[in-house]
């Protein structure tokens, strides 16, 4: 037995190598567990095409293993980290210099669930200079890279790497083969923070872009018009708070935007925007906006004009609407619960009028079961997702359940609301520290890119 395991141990790579050839990702992996040789003739290109990796920076094992093996088989890399921790911050700096000098990766996402300490307005000159340090300089040489361009820049919502945006975007040595580029970010403080002018030209260069994400700060009219030329697919803008120097984007506008996208998914969200979300329908919608998805996250106001604003206006291309608060909500009471019961729930009438509408979210607000099962009829199976997690509790146990079993068969599959004890603490009765809900939208925009 052991004489005939040490020549199986010692096949040629070559030979190996063929018989890799024939197997599954996972088989190959689970062969290459049976000795140290069989393993070493794992890591090859030919085996590790479009090879994605998470690397997790807390853990020192993967970071080691990714620098010395699986950094120049890499094509799209992960970074996830604590942005408020000083030894990730250093070890980012190694790995990102690291890749620098690879010439297989393509594309780079940075995630994090922490905004920040300070906004880079107020983040002293010596804290910048790390910043500068830290990321700026090693990610330049990497987007500067002659041989293989980068294909996907992903800076993770973070304000105060979102901040250099533009001279990211000046030192990329082949624009025209970027796919996606993400710029939009989440504001340590929504009501100051400081803003960059985005050069029209560089957008431009990218001409093969297809997913786009601006803060709509950054967003002009003149932006709107430049990037008509791209073949985007998805274009993603954030609002926080509101400058009262931006001229807005017109009617005009977007009608000119929306005759050269006709498929495009325009997905606005609005973070913390305490003051946007109140004039949500004068200053941001707009009747030839193209949105298909709204995001209100944690902007502790439920805008029922802009929902009956939108029913009206958008009901040609809206597919998605997530209005989401804590269920904990300061007032002098502590008690903020907003009953949706009187004249007409304007959801239900989102329901009638929006013909393409697939997903419902809403947290934080209590719903009357009646609506529900009226939005249930109105769009049946059409009606992808369905998620509320606060109901009018004043119908009987024998009645909700006859609701829910409804609702069950309206949809076309099992549905019950969402028990607020199971779901993310930031979306529960109990106040949590800022950074427990950062880490919820975080999320949220992660998935809103990568879908």
């Amino acid at each position: 037995m052991n004489r005939n395991s040490q020549k199986w141990g010692e096949l040629p790579t070559l030979v190996l190598g063929q018989i890799y050839e024939y197997l599954e990702p996972r088989d190959r992996l689970n062969a290459s567990l049976a000795c140290k040789h069989w393993r070493s003739v794992l890591f090859q290109k030919r085996f590790f095409t479009n090879f994605k990796l998470k690397l997790h920076v807390d853990n020192d094992r993967q970071c080691k293993f990714f620098r010395h093996t699986l950094h120049h088989l890499t094509s799209e890399l992960i970074i996830i980290f604590d942005f408020l921790n000083v030894f990730h911050i250093e070890k980012i700096r190694r790995i990102l210099y690291k890749i620098a000098r690879c010439d297989n990766l393509q594309g780079l996402r940075f995630q994090t669930n922490s905004v920040g300490l300070v906004p880079p307005g107020d983040i002293s000159e010596e804290s910048l200079v790390d910043i500068e340090q830290f990321f700026v300089e090693p990610l330049k040489l990497f987007l500067s890279r002659k041989k293989t361009p980068c294909k996907i820049l992903d800076l993770g919502a973070i304000e105060a790497l979102t901040f250099y945006g533009l001279d990211l975007l000046k030192a990329l040595s082949r624009p025209q083969e970027l796919k996606a580029l993400t710029l939009a970010s989440i504001k340590y403080d929504p009501s100051h923070y400081p803003m960059f002018s985005m050069e029209n030209t560089l957008l431009q260069k990218c001409s093969t872009l297809q997913v786009l994400s601006l803060d709509y700060d950054t967003l002009t009219e003149e932006l709107l018009h430049a990037i008509e030329i791209l073949p985007l697919k998805k274009f993603l803008i954030s609002v926080h708070g509101l400058d009262r120097h931006h001229r807005g984007i017109s009617e005009r506008a977007w009608s000119e935007f929306s005759a050269n996208f006709n498929n495009i998914e325009l997905i606005v969200s609005l973070i913390y925007a305490f003051e946007a979300v109140e004039v949500l329908q004068v200053r941001i919608l707009r009747q030839n906006m193209p949105i298909t998805h709204l995001r209100v996250l944690f902007c502790d106001y439920m805008n029922v004009e802009a929902l009956e604003w939108m029913s009206i206006n958008n009901n040609n291309t809206l597919k998605s609407i997530q209005w989401i608060d804590s269920a904990y909500k300061h007032s002098d009471k502590n008690i903020m619960d907003l009953f949706l019961r009187s004249g007409q729930d304007p959801f239900v009438m989102m329901s009638w009028r929006c013909k393409n509408l697939e997903e419902i979210v809403i947290h934080g607000y209590v719903l009357d079961p009646h609506n529900i099962v009226g939005i249930s009829r109105l769009r049946g199976r059409t009606l992808k997702r369905l998620e509320v997690s606060m109901i009018d509790s004043t119908p009987t146990e024998a009645s909700m359940d006859s609701f829910i079993e409804e609702i069950n068969t309206l949809l076309g599959q099992k549905w019950e609301p969402l028990n607020l004890n199971n779901v993310h603490p930031a979306l529960g009765y109990l106040p949590v520290p800022d950074d427990v809900r950062d880490e919820y939208v975080f999320d949220l925009i992660r998935r809103d890119i990568s879908n």
